[in-house]
């Protein structure tokens, strides 16, 4: 398979492998991210402080929506993965073509459930009546654009199981530049507010999903699609979904459970909600260089467990540790010195800058721990056990995070301990992953192709 655009990981230097692997990941999901903080910068600072809040307070609506969707396209990187590292073409083919049908399907589910359920769910979370009305407005033109996401992003977990990183982000780039051009044309020139950045949002996503389908149907590579081929192979389906679901469900289950650690945010008043917004905002885009390695160690050890090299996908757990732990302390760093000048970025409002800060500076000096179960997670998917993250990583964000808002709400009044809330959490899951990492020998247990 001798392409330019195809990464065989089963040889040569593990942490350059996942170095430049990473790095295209990394840009391009900083252009991801762009999506939604140009949307909150240019309503924060051209609409008002309510119109920032509905944009923000969405967000864990937004990963609750897609979770499901985003284990689908994990899990299919994994099956096609190890197909490639095991140089199996016949059923890498299958596992691509049942990957695409299977998409289409549940982003006309998805997107139907996020409209009609849009109002019920802001409300579960206590948003305040000042920016009910346009969160609604944002979420449910949200949701009929999400076809858009899931096509880019599961034709991205497409070439990213190949060991390509690099034509994703130059399709993103693309289609983020589009959405800054369309934020600023609906808000500025066309007055639209909320609705416009919301309208700029899933225009620009569609057209990074076309792009990238358009490349994929015109391909002449092993992971090319044809529409004579496409259908569902319902025993690959079977292997996408076992590896696939179990990180899904954990995504949108604790993104679920998120809703309700805003409601507890939400009750200190609307400037806590766009503080807590701005955070939400300068996190993701905090974890990307430590996602975007855990996305490379899963494609990593996925070709090596395709290819039967346990020793090698044991050192790729330990060199991805290594290098996200040295990135994170450096942004631990740059945080917490110029976190006032991040934060206002997005909105000028003294209340709101007070809880932003705070939110910024108190948590991220728990990045490297967050670091640490994301990658440890990553690897243990790429071999392809996706229930061991899901059950810890529920038992962590959910039920042990959901208990200590509960019981710590009710002996304080004070926003710190609701805020720690997140951190604990991660301290929580990472003790649990190393325990299972160092007790079940997780390395040596590679799934069997079928």
């Amino acid at each position: 398979m001798p392409n330019s655009t195809i990464k065989d990981m089963t040889d040569g230097t593990i942490w350059k492998h996942l170095v430049s692997f990473a790095f295209p990941l990394f840009i391009g999901n900083i252009f991801q991210q762009l999506y939604n903080t140009v949307d909150s910068i240019v309503v924060g600072n051209f609409v008002g402080a309510d119109a920032l809040g509905a944009v923000t307070s969405t967000i864990p609506i937004v990963i609750t929506l897609i979770g499901l969707f985003i284990g689908l396209t994990m899990g299919a990187s994994v099956v096609i993965s190890q197909y490639f590292g095991a140089k199996d073409i016949p059923n890498l083919r299958k596992a691509t073509h049942t990957a695409v049908v299977s998409a289409v399907i549940m982003a006309i589910i998805i997107s139907a459930i996020g409209y009609f359920s849009t109002p019920y769910l802001l409300r579960m979370m206590n948003t305040p009546e000042s920016v009910f009305r346009e969160a609604v407005v944002y979420l449910q033109i949200f949701s009929l654009g999400l076809g858009g996401t899931m096509l880019y992003n599961m034709g991205s977990a497409i070439l990213r199981a190949v060991g390509d990183s690099k034509r994703p982000l130059y399709f993103l780039i693309l289609a983020s530049i589009l959405n800054i051009f369309l934020d600023l044309l609906f808000v500025i020139k066309f007055e639209s507010g909320v609705a416009g950045v919301a309208y700029a949002t899933i225009i620009a996503q569609l057209v990074s999903g076309i792009i990238i389908f358009w490349i994929l149907f015109n391909s002449h590579e092993v992971h090319s699609l044809s529409w004579h081929e496409m259908k569902i192979d319902a025993r690959i389906l079977r292997r996408i979904i076992s590896v696939g679901f179990p990180a899904g469900f954990q995504m949108a289950v604790t993104s679920f459970s998120n809703v309700f650690v805003q409601s507890y945010i939400n009750a200190y008043g609307a400037a806590s909600t766009a503080g807590w917004g701005i955070y939400a905002r300068v996190d993701a885009f905090v974890i990307l260089p430590t996602q975007s390695m855990a996305m490379a160690v899963t494609t990593f050890v996925g070709q090596n467990a395709g290819a039967r090299k346990p020793d090698r996908i044991h050192k790729g757990l330990l060199q991805g540790l290594c290098i996200s732990w040295g990135i994170s302390a450096c942004i631990i760093t740059c945080l917490y010195i110029f976190a006032p000048y991040i934060a206002s970025l997005f909105n000028q409002d003294a209340a709101v800058l007070g809880f932003a800060v705070l939110f910024i500076r108190l948590n991220c000096f728990f990045d490297p721990i967050n670091a640490t179960d994301q990658i440890q997670a990553g690897a243990l998917r790429g071999v392809g056990d996706s229930r061991s993250p899901m059950i810890i990583m529920l038992m962590s964000f959910v039920v042990f995070r959901q208990i200590y808002l509960f019981i710590i709400s009710r002996l304080t009044e004070s926003v710190y301990f609701i805020a720690i809330g997140y951190p604990l959490g991660w301290i929580v899951c990472t003790t649990l992953m190393t325990i299972h990492i160092v007790r079940s020998g997780w390395d040596k247990k590679i799934e069997m192709l079928k």
